[in-house]
């Protein structure tokens, strides 16, 4: 039976496929916290009060960098190259979600529409982070290997969801309400297809290091396509709507340090 638990158990049982899959991760993961970290660098005065829970939010993505390539190692397993059509943060920032990485290059300080713009760039890919770890710790938080990663990542993902809910709601009582509507649905509509794309290239090269039929690819591109068709339709909202979250001020201490692996 072909299930979300089948294919990543094929993928993590495939030391070739779970290189490539810890690499994709990690290096999305090594790229959010730079993003993040120079983000917190370049606040606005008027947001100096957030500047550490951005340098928290960056921290927690270099940690997950971290554990993807502890997780690698702990396989003898080095990181391979990532295939550029799979590099799915890299991918929004050419199509310009989010803040450019030339601006952030930079020393000039961000506006606090800048601001704005970075959290619903967030809002919209945390809740995919969220719901894909959601996933993996449904099936894999009892993994004698990747078990307790895949607790923890899932854990920060939630509070980095929680974090954009919260921030983006005062922003929205402090006069941004049409702003972060705007720029929350404009973010979700581009990053529902280039997430299909990415899924699409991540699945043609899991396929060929796997050896899987030409029926059973087709059958996992006609998947995605219909998970886009629907979030085309309709999916994407959930991505755009606002509410206080359960867990307040979930980044406003320290991070928590990546597990060991022996």
């Amino acid at each position: 039976m072909l299930s979300a638990k089948s294919l990543f158990q094929e993928i993590l049982d495939d030391d070739e496929s779970f290189a490539l899959f810890c690499s994709i991760a990690a290096g999305g993961e090594s790229q959010g916290g730079w993003e993040n970290g120079r983000i917190a660098a370049l606040v606005p005065e008027s947001e100096h009060g957030l500047a550490p829970k951005i340098t928290r939010h960056g921290a927690d993505e270099d940690k997950h960098g971290r554990i993807f390539n502890a997780l690698m190692k702990k396989r003898g397993l080095d990181p391979v190259p990532v295939p550029p059509e799979t590099d799915y943060t890299m991918l929004l920032e050419r199509h310009g979600i989010g803040l450019s990485h030339e601006k952030l290059k930079g020393e000039e300080r961000l506006t606090v529409q800048d601001i704005v713009t970075y959290l619903a760039h967030s809002r919209v890919t945390e809740q995919r982070a969220s719901e894909q770890m959601d996933l993996l710790r449904r099936h894999f938080a009892d993994h004698p290997d990747v078990g307790r990663a895949v607790k923890m990542i899932s854990n920060d993902e939630d509070n980095h969801l929680a974090y954009c809910h919260e921030e983006l709601l005062r922003f929205a009582r402090a006069g941004h309400g049409r702003a972060i509507q705007r720029t929350l649905r404009e973010c979700a509509l581009a990053e529902i297809r280039i997430y299909r794309d990415v899924s699409l290239a991540v699945m043609d090269h899991m396929g060929r290091i796997l050896g899987w039929s030409r029926t059973r690819s087709a059958v996992l591109a006609a998947g995605i396509h219909a998970v886009y068709a629907y979030e085309r339709l309709a999916g994407w909202r959930r991505m755009v709507s606002l509410r206080m979250p359960e867990r307040r001020d979930a980044l406003g201490g320290p991070a928590a340090s990546a597990p060991e692996f022996a």
